[in-house]
């Protein structure tokens, strides 16, 4: 499949970044025949370490099919920063403001036309001891239901060897690989075509967070813990940035690292907004915010009866 075509500021990071990740980390890629070749898609992606946006973007980005992620308004206003994200196709989100709507829809539109919008349905890092997935929010499985695109689960290992959870220097060597599966598209079709209640999202949420979770299980090579026993995000303190301590369930992440990865900055923190069921108020959850500001308190709505086709790519899975 020809390179959809991408834009120039999409083309300005690529060319910058991906010199420098083809250096300092090995790829161990898996999946990439379930990366739909055309129309929008949701994908749902488990979250590790700041730097794991730039990792799975690589990924994303060698399927053929770029990502858009979701990123705290803010960085827009920055001289340079701001240009280039908002050049590069990124979708705003709108902190504790009467616009953070506008995040929820802008993402519907992406996908409309044909975008891939990436979601991390966590909201931020795993605060789970052994660093399996949280419970999700509903964002993700919300657009997807909206507009009937396909959800691909993606789930990634390695990053937070690389960047540790919370941590401020990376350690670059001896080089790291960086492990990325995407699985077919979750069967979302039960809940489609009903009125978006909770439990509604919450049950489609639940699918998407256990086909990421298995997906997971395979790259580690090891049983994943029952659903029952799924973390959920909360607030908790911010810790060192010692990989044990970061990868407690104690841990938290500041609003602003100082040195954390750029994307992971624009995906992680200081973006977060009311819960979805005004008991979640974490201080890092942008890639999901908006599930938390409009997804899971907007009026309900009818999801289309069927979702949207999508053509499947040929198969060539492959490590570099």
């Amino acid at each position: 499949m020809a390179r959809r075509r991408i834009g120039f500021w999409y083309r300005v990071v690529v060319v910058v970044v991906k010199p420098l990740l083809v250096v300092f980390t090995k790829r161990d890629w898996r999946g990439m025949e379930h990366i739909p070749a055309e129309g929008g898609f949701v994908t749902a992606v488990n979250h590790i370490s700041y730097v794991d946006p730039l990792t799975y973007a690589h990924f994303q980005y060698e399927s053929g099919r770029e990502a858009h992620f979701l990123a705290k308004s803010s960085l827009f206003k920055i001289p340079v920063v701001g240009r280039i994200i908002k050049g590069a196709g990124q979708i705003p989100v709108y902190r504790d403001s009467a616009d953070a709507a506008l995040a929820f829809r802008a993402a519907v539109e992406a996908v409309e036309r044909g975008d891939c919008v990436a979601v991390y349905p966590e909201g931020t890092i795993t605060r789970d001891k052994a660093m399996w997935p949280m419970t999700g929010k509903t964002g993700a499985a919300r657009i997807a239901l909206t507009t009937g695109a396909p959800v691909i689960p993606v789930a990634q290992w390695g990053a937070q060897e690389l960047l540790a959870p919370y941590a401020k220097r990376p350690r670059l060597f001896p080089r790291k690989t960086m492990k990325v599966l995407a699985g077919p598209a979750v069967d979302l079709d039960e809940f489609r075509g009903r009125e978006l209640t909770a439990d509604v999202l919450r049950g489609a949420t639940d699918r998407i967070m256990d086909a990421v979770t298995e997906l997971l299980a395979k790259l580690r090579d090891e049983p994943a813990p029952p659903r029952d026993n799924r973390r959920k995000p909360k607030n908790a303190p911010a810790t060192d940035a010692d990989p044990a301590a970061a990868a407690s369930d104690h841990a938290d992440a500041p609003a602003d690292t100082g040195t954390s990865a750029a994307a992971g900055e624009a995906v992680d923190s200081g973006a977060d907004a009311p819960a979805d069921a005004a008991a979640d108020t974490g201080t890092d959850a942008p890639v999901d915010a908006a599930s938390d500001t409009t997804l899971d308190t907007a009026k309900p709505v009818t999801s289309p009866d069927t979702a949207k086709p999508a053509t499947p790519r040929p198969a060539e899975d492959g490590a570099a």
